[in-house]
């Protein structure tokens, strides 16, 4: 294999066989299920980082069901969404990600930055009520319950919070160990075709683990919750803000 081959062909790891192809990823019948809720502003201040501001001291704690995403299959992924400001634009920080499946795990990491983590996330139905649990191995880490689909909700605001930008941190080592790449990265939801939205009444327990830290932010009061199902797009993403670069400032 030349020089130029190997630049014609890298795009993701391993070189003579990816794990994901190339985009765009487009998603249908996306189900979530997010329960908003009222956490320590302490708390979100220790894992916010700058340039990105607080909006107000709550967390969105989403489960996603993704039955089918081109090339990455069929998958179910939770994990907590922080609503900040960003130039004085609101947005959300995705802080962490829990998921069951490798090629959107590696190529969430590798393409956005996303902060994916192996784990098993469920979306289940138990009579009326939707409930959405995370367990790492054999501890369970976080439990959701929902009353199933109590109030059909008026679709322009949940719209409206898709089309809102969401900004994570991609780090990338160099071969020593030291940093190479550590970036602000903005990315949108885009050609978004929202099915149905509900709300109802919700509860949210996280429990304390080593490596899914989600008790980190701790649930003071469930604020909302919403389901909504939809066809979308992940947009690629674009670099707002360089960590590298020594004259930047917040």
């Amino acid at each position: 294999m030349k020089i130029d081959d190997v630049r014609a062909r890298a795009f993701a790891m391993p070189l003579n066989a990816p794990s994901f192809p190339r985009g765009p990823y487009r998603f249908y019948d996306r189900e979530y299920i997010i329960i908003t809720y009222r956490t320590d502003r302490e708390a979100l201040e220790a894992v916010v980082p700058e340039p990105l501001e607080i909006a107000e001291p709550v967390v969105k704690y989403e489960f996603i069901r993704m039955p089918d995403s081109t090339g990455f299959g069929d998958y179910t992924e939770t994990g907590q969404v922080i609503p900040v400001k960003f130039r004085g634009v609101l947005g959300g920080y995705v802080h962490s990600m829990y998921l069951d499946d490798d090629a959107p795990i590696v190529g969430g990491r590798e393409l956005w930055g996303f902060p994916k983590k192996l784990a098993s996330p469920k979306i289940c139905h138990d009579s009326e009520v939707m409930v959405g649990t995370l367990h790492k191995g054999s501890l369970l880490c976080a439990v959701a319950t929902m009353g199933y689909k109590h109030n059909i909700i008026d679709p322009k605001p949940i719209l409206a919070s898709m089309q809102t930008p969401s900004f994570l941190i991609k780090i990338i080592p160099h071969v020593d160990g030291s940093l190479r790449i550590c970036e602000l990265v903005r990315y949108y939801l885009e050609d978004i075709n929202l099915k149905g939205a509900w709300s109802g009444p919700a509860a949210l327990e996280l429990y304390q683990h080593v490596h899914v830290d989600v008790a980190r932010l701790p649930v003071r009061e469930v604020v909302s919750a919403v389901h909504f199902v939809a066809d979308l797009t992940l947009g690629l993403g674009e670099v707002v803000f360089d960590y590298m670069d020594p004259a930047a400032k917040p």
